[in-house]
């Protein structure tokens, strides 16, 4: 049994210039699809967002 990956949204939902959401670093496409995607592809949008989160915070 695959574990459930959870939503990164943390209520803050605004796009940047970049079209990224300031809350949580995912793209419109990826906010818009996540509950249609598998766990897999949840994890590794997850793994984007923290690639994402510390290019902003740099």
């Amino acid at each position: 049994m695959t574990k459930a990956v959870p939503s990164p949204c943390i209520g803050l939902c605004r796009l940047n210039e970049q079209r990224l959401c300031i809350g949580c670093y995912r793209t419109v496409e990826e906010i818009t699809g996540w509950r249609d995607r598998s766990e897999h592809d949840k994890a590794a949008i997850v793994r984007c967002i923290e690639e994402r989160r510390q290019q902003h915070n740099t």
